[in-house]
């Protein structure tokens, strides 16, 4: 019987072919990808006669050989130097280039080489960058922006074995397994849009991450057809998303989108993890994925494990150093534009570093010496786009940054209230109490001069930075004078002085909580309030005759206030919230008001939760708290606080609180 060949592609004016018809029967598949396939950025299973994937699209399948790679006209470690003194003897050859000339253009460029090593070198293309601050590296000659293959394709489908993914990414592959579509977690075009109003409304004002202009535009077009997004895209769709949310009330969601807080929190918290993963995360060298982490971490810093937190921090503080973020934009020649959203990425991941060392008991951050980027540019984000080849002049004023801005100046007398100290192994200790006082004042100063004498009391977002800058200054002389508290070597003038700091501190609190222009910063707010304000108020109240009766019962009047804003504290899941609770409860068996027919609502639910709870590791908190004269037993409240938290050594007798960077470090 005559053979019958198979059509493969019309023939072309010279055989891409070389192997037989017979040989290709015999296989019936091919060494390389389709033309349809390649151009379609989709995977080809190289089948006769046709590949699976155009027999389902109805496309013409073509093979064609790929041309043979071109023989390297050079070693490929040849450097920049090697390829300078190449080109010079080709332009001397032709008489373009005096010998002399050549020499001196060969220095030139071996002591700008020599800096670039000793600084680092940023390699950025494509919206993605890639620090390399190691000679070893940089004189290779094999570094660039990926590590994936040249010829890897970013849009390939998601492998969706497990195996693979712990390979190339273990720490994701711990986290999910494995890469999965998320088609069916993008929200329909018209709740994507409100998501994104109520992120630009709620949440932006307060981090500044994005270039609102710029992300609008990708939400309205991403949001219509999701199946068009980026990986990168993706994962700060749902950061959005999920950020949105958190800033929202239960019966907001509920009315917005007819389910509730948590269900919704929950479904889009899946989401961002997956997208990262998805998104090979850990590998990124792309701006929207770090603006996605960043903004994800800040919103689930309240919610997870702190000593998870700090791990998860620590991944995005690496990422950020890989893509070169500690070093300044404007130093590296980077655009305008990048400059300035590469700055607003640095200064919130900064502090949260910071806050994230602070809650987990490491006390590890960032070190001063190891970055130089500035802070952001006081100016609106109309005032810089893309594609700008100029800098953008700075404000003298309120502009949209003034919040950050601000936390940037708060952030910088948290960082330098330390000073190093060779003879200790380099560790930091606190300056002295009275040049500490004369820093806050100073910062106080400077922030009153640059941005509070420009705030408009009708502005929500401007009364919030007089509340909170308030607050953190005053918290940061409580601080600095508590130690005789702990110490038990206060005196009843000293006393009357804290506790008029920590009122104020309180009293802003509630002033923020009963505005009801600020509701939409209330997911702030809340990680905002400082406890040693609260915990110097109920260690005076436990002390006799300390406060007049007019005094004990607007007190307590502040105290209820304080837990009706913040019923987290009735949280028995955490050790200090059973530690706070225990103390009220002294405190209103000791002295309570004079007129007091009946004890408060707060008191009641505390001393349920009391009775109720079985004695556990939160349980263990001594009676031995206060002493007879209401004073602190630092002992004590640290071992039995702290007890479950791997031995870490809160030192409240040094001068520091609780949480002793909770506003200066991430609010």
């Amino acid at each position: 019987m005559p053979f019958r060949p198979i059509a493969i592609a019309p023939t072309p004016k010279e055989a891409p072919i070389e192997r037989g018809i017979d040989d290709l029967q015999r296989s019936s598949t091919m060494p390389y990808t389709c033309q349809q396939c390649v151009r379609r950025k989709v995977k080809c299973d190289k089948t006769l006669p046709s590949c699976s994937s155009c027999g389902k699209g109805k496309f013409e399948c073509v093979y064609l050989a790929p041309d043979p790679p071109r023989p390297r006209k050079r070693k490929r470690n040849e450097d920049v130097h090697e390829r300078l003194v190449r080109y010079e003897r080709i332009l001397q050859e032709n008489g373009l280039l005096s010998v002399a000339d050549g020499k001196e253009t060969c220095q030139s460029t071996q002591n700008s080489m020599s800096h670039a090593r000793t600084a680092g070198e940023l390699l950025s293309s494509d919206g993605k960058s890639r620090y390399i601050g190691s000679g070893l590296w940089l004189n290779t000659g094999l570094v660039s922006i990926d590590e994936r293959p040249e010829d890897a394709d970013e849009d390939q489908p998601v492998p969706s074995v497990a195996t693979n993914l712990f390979t190339t990414d273990p720490i994701t592959g711990v986290l999910l397994g494995s890469c999965q579509t998320l088609a069916d977690y993008h929200p329909s075009h018209r709740d994507a849009l409100k998501l994104w109003v109520t992120h630009v409304e709620n949440v932006e004002p307060l981090c500044k991450i994005l270039h609102i202009p710029t992300t609008t535009r990708m939400v309205e077009t991403v949001s219509r057809k999701p199946s068009m997004a980026s990986k990168a895209d993706e994962c700060l769709l749902f950061a959005i998303y999920h950020f949105a949310v958190f800033s929202m009330s239960d019966e907001a969601c509920v009315l917005e989108f007819g389910q509730s807080r948590i269900e919704l929190m929950s479904k889009y918290q899946h989401a961002v993890w997956q997208a990262l993963v998805n998104a090979s995360w850990l590998k990124t060298t792309q701006m929207p994925i770090i603006q996605a982490y960043v903004l994800f971490l800040i919103s689930i810093r309240t919610q997870i494990d702190p000593h998870l937190f700090w791990i998860l921090t620590g991944i995005a503080v690496r990422i950020a150093q890989r893509m070169g973020l500690h070093r300044d934009g404007e130093g590296l020649g980077l655009p305008p534009f990048d400059v300035q959203m590469r700055r607003r990425v640095f200064w919130q991941l900064l502090p949260l570093d910071g806050y994230a060392g602070q809650i987990s008991g490491t006390g590890i951050s960032i070190s001063p010496n190891s970055w130089d980027t500035k802070p952001p540019l006081n100016i609106n984000d109309l005032q810089i786009y893309p594609d700008m080849t100029h800098h953008p002049e700075e404000q003298k004023g309120a502009s949209e940054m003034i919040y950050c801005l601000t936390k940037t100046e708060l952030s910088n007398l948290y960082t330098r209230t330390g000073v190093e100290t060779k003879d200790t192994g380099g560790t930091i200790q606190l300056k002295a109490s009275g040049e500490l006082e004369m820093l806050i004042d100073e910062v106080e100063n400077s922030i009153e001069t640059k941005y509070l004498r420009y705030c408009d009391i009708i502005n929500p977002l401007h009364v919030l930075v007089l509340g909170s800058v308030r607050s953190a200054t005053n918290a940061a002389r409580l601080r600095n004078r508590i130690s005789p508290l702990m110490n038990h070597t206060i005196g009843d003038p000293e006393r009357k002085q804290l506790c008029t700091l920590a009122q104020k501190i309180i009293d802003t609190d509630c002033a923020l909580y009963s505005n009801p222009h600020l509701r939409k910063f209330r997911w702030k707010i809340k990680a905002m309030f400082l406890w040693d304000a609260l915990m110097c108020i109920l260690t005076s109240l436990a002390k006799v005759g300390f406060f007049s009766p007019a005094e004990l019962k607007s007190t307590w009047s502040k105290v209820a206030d304080v837990y009706l804003n913040h019923p987290e504290i009735f949280d028995t899941k955490t050790a200090f919230h059973v530690a706070v609770g225990k103390i009220t409860l002294k405190a209103w068996a000791t002295n309570p008001p004079s007129d007091a027919t009946s004890e408060p609502d707060f008191v009641t639910t505390l001393r349920s939760q009391r009775e109720n709870r079985p004695t556990g590791a939160a349980e263990k908190i001594g009676n031995d708290t206060f002493d007879e004269e209401g004073g602190m037993s630092v002992s004590s409240l640290n071992d039995s606080i702290f007890s479950s938290l791997d031995g870490v050594d809160f030192s409240l007798a040094n001068g520091f609180s609780l949480f002793p960077s909770d506003w200066f470090l991430e609010n």
